[in-house]
């Protein structure tokens, strides 16, 4: 019986990356935050993050990252129909931070909103993208994940030390039958699990106030190891599922791009998909968490160095507060 195998109705035409030059390693961090260096590198796998300038903005990193990824695909900004941000470290509350983007890009009146889907955003931003230009209703957008989770974190905390900040892109266009492109992708959500991980003040349910602000309820909350366990639950089961949608199984895979969350929980996806752990693109020590930028920033390391090369297959797969989780399959 012959399987069938999805045609993709868009593909990646570029990719782009930012992270600021300011980098910070666990030896710094060392006096903050008790035991963090030994903890960091040995238990997480983290060595140094990039932190933002105190005059950058999410919308810089975005910006900067969209441009590569625009000029990276051989176009210009005003090729694009529609800039779609994953972010939950925006600018402000309102407006959309993908509507400052656009101005920095010099880009013209064109859609431009963000998705907040935590760490996940990515490929919730790339799901929405591809349907798009799947409907024929577009034919070039720009997707990008940035975060600045710097400012997002509690200094005391020693999860603090997980994250640094960054952006990155693709632009996606029209596939061209060659059998490059977005062969499924896979999202979800369970509010159930919602207390997992967050930032509990600063919105309706908890405006801020001087007593919450003393309590850093606008920083971010997490419980590390109910949400690892879910994590690596559902990035293997969807991975499967987004393999079966796309009518390939892992043997087909030539890399896995997860989010760089915790060096353990892709050692469980390893294991669970069968998946040797060479296949796995990871700069987690370089760059540690960076939030919705962790995918698109390690795709185009990894395109821009030559590992990923064009035909080659790719499953990303994250999972983020909410929670929000999905994987993708393509082929570059």
């Amino acid at each position: 019986m012959t399987r069938e195998v999805k045609i993709p109705r868009s593909r990646i035409l570029g990719t782009g990356r930012y992270v600021p030059s300011k980098v910070v390693t666990n030896a710094e961090l060392a006096g903050h935050v008790a035991g963090s260096e030994d903890w960091i590198r040995l238990r997480v796998g983290i060595e140094r993050r990039h932190v933002a300038a105190p005059d950058e903005v999410t919308s810089d990193l975005a910006a900067h990252a969209g441009r590569a990824a625009v000029e990276a695909a051989g176009l210009t900004v005003a090729d694009l129909d529609m800039i779609i941000l994953a972010t939950t470290t925006g600018d402000s509350p309102m407006p959309a931070t993908a509507a400052n983007v656009q101005q920095k890009l010099g880009a013209d009146t064109i859609p431009s909103f963000d998705v907040s889907a935590s760490f996940a955003g990515f490929l919730y931003a790339l799901t929405i993208a591809d349907q798009f230009i799947s409907a024929g209703t577009l034919k070039t957008v720009l997707v990008v994940g940035a975060d600045l989770m710097s400012r997002q974190v509690d200094p005391a905390d020693r999860s603090s030390a997980l994250f640094g900040d960054g952006a990155g892109a693709v632009v996606l266009g029209p596939a061209t039958g060659d059998g490059r492109g977005v062969l499924s992708t896979r999202i979800h959500a369970d509010g159930a699990l919602a207390d997992l991980m967050g930032v509990p003040g600063g919105g309706s349910a908890e405006p801020m106030t001087p007593d919450r602000l003393a309590e850093r309820r606008n920083t971010l909350r997490m419980q590390g190891p109910e949400l690892l366990a879910v994590t690596v639950k559902h990035l293997s089961s969807y991975s499967m599922q987004a393999l079966k949608a796309a009518g390939l199984t892992s043997a087909e895979l030539d890399w896995v791009v997860p989010h760089q969350a915790n060096r353990t929980i892709v050692d469980r996806i390893s294991e669970r998909l069968g998946y040797a752990r060479s296949k796995f693109v990871e700069n987690l020590a370089e760059v540690a968490n960076t939030g919705a930028a962790s995918i698109p920033i390690a795709l185009d390391e990894a395109v821009r160095d030559g590992r990923i090369q064009p035909g080659q297959t790719v499953l990303l797969c994250a999972l983020g507060a909410g929670v929000t989780w999905g994987a993708a399959i393509v082929r570059m």
